[in-house]
């Protein structure tokens, strides 16, 4: 199982995004963790792309192109690109650039965003949500595949006999697919043959097993191979020396961020008995001492019939710099050989 780090680049609730010095020293740490994930032995680090003030990703792969430089053997991916609001062509040759960069350790998670800012930030209507990811996802597919692409479609000018350069080092490029909940997505993942990255960040992780078998069942279908129908699950959580240190630090950050996403969605306040509970045995959250939070992904992954990759969403709970580093520490060098050794073949 690979496990990696993704990172919103939140920046400190009080700054607003725009204290300028504040801002330039949240992206030299964020870097400076992207560094450390990799010496600790992480297989893959993810930057998520969000257009509002309390995030410094809007423009992901120039972030992790500064990480490529840093770096030797981690993956660098997105988590998620917003596809439907975004030039497939251009997503392309951004992280076909990143590939080259990186020599070869480029992927690209794309999905629909769980915020709605980039639609009308971009000139999209929100109403062809799912009409503009589905379009845009088949010609980067095109893309993807073929050198010189004819390709026709509503909401951009079609391409007759053109060539899209640069090509990336790795033919082809990974593109999981990002989804949240709803059947078609995990279905379309499997009718193309796609790695599924599902996005876990409340109620029981065991409940998406339906989902994932409908993704699979569809690949099957599709004709592809259980190898190939890989699933990565994203999902919060905090790593510390014990239990009761991980719960204290972590529970802070995480009731003022999700008490005010959820304000704008009509959802009522965090308390601490919810808190309590997506922590324990079945929740989601995954929190806790490094045996503890493994022995947690082993029982999500079996649960949910395998999975390939797991990515901790850690930099949402006001946790300082340093926390941060000591958590990644801990998943490198405690968790991720836990499951190492438990996974292994008899």
């Amino acid at each position: 199982m690979e496990i990696g780090i993704d990172s919103f680049a939140a920046i400190n609730a009080g700054s607003n995004g725009l204290d300028t010095n504040g801002n330039m020293n949240e992206m030299a740490n964020l870097l400076a963790r992207i560094e450390k994930a990799d010496q600790a032995g992480l297989d893959v680090f993810g930057i998520g792309e969000h257009h509002r003030r309390e995030f410094l990703d809007s423009a992901p792969t120039v972030i992790l192109a500064a990480a490529a430089a840093r770096t030797q053997r981690i993956r660098l991916t997105s988590a998620v690109t917003v596809l439907s609001a975004a030039d497939p062509v251009r997503v392309f040759q951004n992280f076909a650039t990143l590939d080259i960069i990186s020599k070869g350790r480029a992927e690209m998670v794309v999905g629909r965003g769980s915020f709605v800012e980039a639609y009308p930030l971009f000139g999209y209507n929100l109403n062809d949500y799912d009409a503009l990811f589905v379009e845009k996802l088949d010609l980067l597919l095109t893309i993807r595949n073929n050198e010189v692409v004819n390709w026709k479609g509503r909401f951009r000018p079609e391409l007759n006999n053109t060539a899209i350069y640069p090509r990336p080092v790795q033919s082809p490029l990974p593109v999981w697919l990002g989804v949240g909940g709803t059947p078609q997505s995990f279905a379309r993942a499997g009718m193309l043959g796609l790695p599924l990255m599902v996005a876990i960040i409340g109620g029981e992780t065991h409940r998406f097993r339906p989902l994932i078998d409908l993704y699979r069942e569809a690949g099957k279908k599709a004709g592809y191979q259980p190898e190939q129908l890989k699933v990565g699950i994203h999902s919060l959580g905090y790593v510390a020396a014990t239990r009761e240190q991980a719960m204290e630090e972590y529970y802070p950050g995480y009731k003022e961020t999700f008490t005010r996403i959820g304000k704008e969605r009509g959802w009522p306040p965090i308390t601490r008995p919810q808190f309590d509970a997506q922590a324990g045995p079945t929740g989601a959250l995954l929190i806790g001492s490094p045996d503890e939070v493994a022995e947690k992904i082993l029982r999500h992954s079996k649960a949910l019939g395998g999975v390939s990759r797991l990515t901790f969403q850690m930099d949402n709970a006001g946790l300082s710099h340093e926390q941060l580093l000591n958590a990644i520490e801990l998943i490198g060098t405690r968790v991720k050989p836990y499951l190492n050794k438990a996974t292994q073949p008899e």
